[in-house]
């Protein structure tokens, strides 16, 4: 980074650089990081503390929360999302509010009544909504919602008017309160499909909208002389709030928030994947709503271009470019823009693993960024590395997301590397796979690494270079990446066989290996079976349809690509395998592969079904390319004459896994590089908290 504070930013960009009034504040800039999850919240309150302080170091203007519950009689276990629901939580918020503001920032708190998306599964509270209704949840939670009548719904007010305050007295700037993607009361009042009653809260738009501008006149009177108070809803709900009701709402209520953030409809929708939806996508649906309103506007479209987002602005689409995805990719962009540096943008690539570390209550982490929700537990911040130590040089054997990320991570701390790869091409599984239908955006791993790599004297790249275990030992590199990849099983083994299964060797068998190198089944009816359940199989499937072949997909998930289902994707993928023609077989294990077809087996009952084929496609699972690694370990007490210090093997090498996890290694073993861990430490700091007698 530049050490003085001037800018170099091209001056087409200066108009994201204007401050930008909100109510009773002023955003230095027009780079507003709109409420994301990160798998923290109360749990590892600390790691989103530092989180959002790299954010701030970063250059945006305006940072948020995640999503904050602020009452018991509304939470969303077993999400692990922010509380405020009394004093005692506004400690560890202040923190948030303070790392937020510290480069200049404004804070932002998104707070949250989740209404018929909050089953309460912890407090054990009932549940409460505009009218009796299931509870709208990813888990399909068995539980109702009472309908609130007045009482209730004054009891909502006066809690919101407390959650105001506590955010004041945390030191928050901006509130946002949440009415989008289906998860806020606001949404739910205003919604035709969850509010169906027939008082003075129901029925025409300004009653349903009642609610709405209760809440934001109470917190203007709370703690609107210092804080500005804003709403963020979808600007499309299918068969509810749609788009054109959504702008006779804000025609109706232009000026009451003092401030506009506008996502495109679910979370799916907002967070759409770049394999189905492209920058900016959102824009027909926000485009001419700024002309409704005297209050600034703020939308999102996975903005990660520079001149897309001057186009909005000055296009009078936007006044904030709002932005989750890009910031967790590169926290830094803001800065990166100013500085005159956009070609050192880590832009994200649309894959939507950030997502993921929600859905599964985990830490979020992020394909292009190894270092998101790592700044605390590890320490690791995306601009800065740690200083080498005492040794010099280290060979990275294979130029896969792994291998790109240590040897560019080992560069940066000053270490003489040597990236070999045994092809001619850079990229890895990335440059394959960016070749498939809807993965163009994945390359962006390997070009961001590359073109840093470039700009690198102490980095040397050979091509053609297969190594064997007596050259890594002749070369006497004092530290080894083995990042050789992985292949994909052709036997059958995943999940649901866990030992070989009998095939034909007259039956055409392939793998994605086979079809990402050009070697496609021959045959018009392929059966493509499906046992890893991420996006392989219905990339592939969407493939062989492209090139004329009538495919069957076979899963013994109940789900095309279930676990999708954590990226936000499932559902348009299967979809795309439905408007395809492919025909689909779900919950169905494959038992053989003979010379004619194959046979399933009912995932249930083992009931068997005889399916004819042409050829197969097997997506299950992969083993370890780890022959080198092997050979290099049964030579180990050769290592120190040879002048090596370590040898690793790293990414799908060591364990085959999403590409994120391969870029974390990578990241992981450069950090690592002349580091001693403590018998017995933990390899990150976490939350503890002692718990003392019980009463």
């Amino acid at each position: 980074m530049p050490k003085d504070n001037t800018s170099r930013r091209d001056p087409r960009y200066d108009v994201l650089f204007e401050p930008v009034r909100i109510g009773p504040v002023v955003a230095k800039n027009r780079f507003y990081q709109v409420p994301h999850c990160n798998g923290g919240g109360y749990r590892d309150p600390s790691a989103v503390v530092e989180m959002r302080r790299t954010k701030a170091e970063g250059g945006w203007g305006v940072i948020f929360t995640e999503q904050v519950e602020l009452h018991p009689t509304s939470e969303i276990t077993p999400f692990i999302e922010l509380r405020l629901w009394e004093d005692k939580d506004i400690p560890a918020l202040a923190r948030m509010a303070e790392a937020m503001k510290s480069h200049g920032a404004l804070a932002g708190i998104e707070l949250a009544y989740s209404g018929v998306n909050g089953s309460n599964l912890y407090t054990r509270e009932v549940p409460r909504g505009p009218m009796s209704s299931p509870i709208l949840t990813f888990y399909k939670d068995p539980v109702s919602t009472r309908a609130m009548d007045r009482q209730d719904i004054r009891d909502l007010r006066r809690w919101h008017v407390e959650a105001y305050r506590r955010a004041k007295t945390a030191g928050f700037d901006v509130i946002e309160l949440y009415g989008a993607h289906g998860f806020g009361i606001v949404q739910h009042f205003l919604s035709p499909l969850t509010n169906q009653r027939t008082d003075e809260y129901g029925g025409s738009l300004e009653n349903r909208s009642r609610l709405l501008r209760e809440l934001i006149s109470e917190a203007k009177d709370a703690v609107g002389d210092t804080m500005a108070v804003g709403l963020r809803l979808s600007l499309h709900e299918a068969g509810g709030l749609e788009n054109r009701e959504l702008r006779d709402l804000i025609a109706m209520h232009g000026d009451l928030p003092d401030l506009w953030d506008l996502g495109h409809g679910t979370w799916e929708a907002c967070s759409g994947p770049s394999r189905f939806v492209e920058e900016g996508a959102q824009e027909p649906l926000v485009s001419g709503i700024k002309a409704l309103t005297t209050k600034p506007v703020v939308g999102v479209g996975r903005f990660t271009s520079p001149d897309a987002m001057v186009s909005q602005i000055r296009r009078g689409v936007l006044d904030f470019i709002g932005a989750a995805r890009p910031s967790i990719a590169d926290p830094f962009l803001p800065r990166k823009i100013d500085e005159g540096r956009v070609e050192d943008i880590r832009e994200c690539i649309g894959c939507n693993i950030c997502v993921t570390g929600d859905m599964t209550m985990s830490i979020s982490r992020c394909t292009q960024n190894p270092t998101f929700m790592e700044e605390w537990r590890k320490g690791w911040h995306p601009e800065r590395m740690n200083d080498k130590g005492a040794s010099g040089t280290v060979l990275v054997i294979g130029a896969g997301p792994a291998g790109l990320e240590a040897a560019r991570a080992a560069g940066r701390r000053g270490y003489e590397v040597a990236l070999a790869e045994a092809g001619t091409e850079l990229g890895g599984r990335v440059r394959l796979e960016s070749r498939l239908p809807g993965l163009a955006a994945w390359g962006r791993v390997r070009d961001y690494r590359a073109h840093q790599i470039g700009q690198m004297a102490n980095v040397s790249t050979y091509f053609d270079s297969r190594l064997s275990a007596q050259e890594v030992l002749e070369f006497g590199f004092e530290h080894v990446a083995v990042a050789t990849g992985s292949v994909w099983r052709r036997d059958g083994v995943a999940r649901h066989n866990l030992a070989p299964i009998p095939v034909d060797p007259a039956m055409p068998v392939f793998t994605p290996d086979d079809l990402m190198a050009g070697r496609l089944p021959e045959g018009r009816e392929i059966v493509l079976y499906d046992d890893d359940h991420y996006y392989m199989g219905g990339v592939l499937a969407e493939l062989l349809v492209q090139k004329g072949a009538a495919v069957t997909l076979v899963t013994p998930a109940n789900l095309v690509s279930e676990w999708t289902l954590n990226t936000l994707e499932q559902r348009r993928i299967q979809a795309r395998m439905i408007e395809r023609g492919v025909t689909i077989v779900t919950a169905h294990g494959l038992s053989t592969v003979g010379r004619d077809g194959v046979t399933l087996g009912c995932a249930f009952t083992g009931r068997p079904r005889a399916l004819a084929c042409d050829a197969v496609v097997l997506v299950t699972a992969r083993l370890p390319d780890d022959a080198l690694w092997h050979a290099l370990k049964a030579r180990e007490g050769e290592w120190a004459a040879a002048g090596i210090r370590t040898v690793r093997r790293i990414g799908d090498a060591e364990s085959p896994a999403p590409i994120a996890w391969a870029t974390y290694a990578g990241h992981r073993f450069a950090r690592e590089l002349d580091s001693v861990t403590a018998e017995g430490a933990l390899a990150f700091r976490r939350e503890v908290t002692e718990l003392g007698p019980m009463e």
